[in-house]
């Protein structure tokens, strides 16, 4: 079965079988097992992935695979876990990766949730059955999807002439050092494709929006709140930078316009201290404020180009009044990502794609920064984000995943798997 050593129809008959391959009672259940593990990563109090990624280890091993592991951070291990065909030559045959991560944003105040943030209970529901849980969506659906599309895989086609690799990593809703540890680890020298499992509706995402971070720290001269002419306001000046920051938005939104895919882009302030540390008092004008903003961008935007612009704001903002000073943090890059509509694993994906939802694949794109980010724009490999669950719902109160979804995505990268691992595109 090496690359073009199948009919297409018999490619086809095999992805077919392999989408049917899935279990769905055990993909729904292994959703459930991984929502039940709080994977929430807080350095204050110590909680890690360690938990979750002990599972996905667990469950990889129970069923005859020898996955790595490998800590990127104290207690928050890496999951690296490769599966070939009988037929494999590393010489000349595809490597297809399946991405996810383990961790999950923290799920606030548990009152306001109507379930058990990490119950995942089973609810019916007019628009189908809903595993409730923080993390369903965002994404161990994705996760549970993709081991037992590999299971399936490992069913029908023992001898296909081509590996799948699998990366759940750590710290994706942080500063994903996960897939750069797994990037910097050499694993992604050999892949030639990644399906990221996120949330996207099932749409097959080729574009992802990027990411800006910049701290914002801003100087001025301590005063008394009856006296503010004995000293310098830095939050007067954090406001007339942020007004600029607003400008610059509606200057790029009107020079590009709405993406097709992925909206218009964004400067986003979305945190504002002042003073900067300590307590506030109501008569006291600090000497520092702080901000921070989340930039998101889009095709024909340049970081570099967006950075010189901020800081020229920050230059003239300061320049007018005398002590004042705004010092720009750009602490990270993430940069927006693209793959061609004809790279083989989007053929793939669009090939299958009616043989489980039974209709044309349907194109998307995005909204945020994923691990599929730095996979292709640092190590070149081309991605397509496609998954389980609604866009909005993550990181939202009573987050959830239809369970139909879950089964159907594990079918879609069970079939997929075959059509760019045996050739078919």
């Amino acid at each position: 079965m090496s690359a073009g050593g199948l009919a297409t129809d018999a490619v086809l008959a095999l992805a077919e079988a392999a989408a049917a391959a899935v279990d769905a009672t055990r993909v729904v259940r292994l959703t459930q097992a991984l929502v039940r593990v709080r994977s929430v990563s807080d350095a204050e109090t110590g909680a890690t992935e360690a938990a979750c990624a002990q599972l996905v280890v667990d469950e990889l091993r129970a069923s005859g695979l020898s996955p790595v592991v490998q800590e990127v951070a104290p207690g928050r291990p890496n999951v690296i876990c490769d599966w070939a065909g009988t037929g494999f030559d590393p010489a000349k045959d595809r490597t297809l990766m399946f991405e996810g991560h383990t961790d999950v944003v923290t799920e606030g105040e548990t009152t306001r949730w109507t379930h058990d943030p990490f119950g995942a209970d089973l609810v019916d529901a007019p628009d189908g059955q809903r595993l409730y849980g923080r993390g369903s969506a965002d994404m161990k659906g994705g996760v549970a999807a993709a081991i037992v599309a590999l299971e399936a895989l490992r069913l029908v086609a023992p001898d296909i002439a081509g590996r799948i690799r699998l990366g759940i990593v750590v710290d994706e809703e942080g500063m994903m050092l996960g897939i750069k540890d797994f990037i910097a680890r050499g694993w992604a020298d050999d892949v030639d494709a990644a399906i990221v499992c996120e949330p996207e509706e099932h749409e097959l995402c080729l574009f992802q929006k990027s990411a800006m971070r910049l701290h914002v720290h801003v100087s001025g001269v301590m005063a008394h709140g009856a006296m503010p002419y004995a000293g310098v306001n830095p939050i007067t000046g954090l406001m007339r930078f942020l007004n600029a920051v607003h400008a610059l938005q509606a200057d790029e939104q009107a020079r590009l316009g709405p993406h097709e895919h992925l909206g218009l882009p964004w400067i986003t302030p979305t945190i504002v201290r002042a003073p900067a540390r300590g307590e506030a008092q109501l008569n006291v004008m600090p000497d520092e404020a702080y901000a921070a903003l989340d930039v998101r961008t889009v095709p024909g935007q340049d970081h570099e180009a967006l950075y010189r612009a901020l800081k020229g704001a920050t230059d003239t903002v300061a320049r007018g009044t005398p002590d004042l000073s705004i010092e720009l943090d750009w602490f990270e890059s993430r940069p927006w990502t693209e793959t061609p509509a004809d790279d083989p694993l989007v053929r793939a994906l669009e090939v299958v794609y009616p043989l489980v939802f039974q209709r044309p694949a349907r194109f998307g794109g995005v909204p945020g920064a994923t691990d599929g980010t730095f996979l292709r724009a640092t190590a070149g490999v081309p991605i397509v984000t496609v998954g389980p669950g609604d866009r909005t719902i993550p990181h939202q109160v009573d987050e959830f995943v239809r369970t139909d979804d879950v089964v159907r995505a594990a079918r879609l990268y069970a079939a997929a798997a075959v059509a760019y691992l045996a050739g078919a595109t």
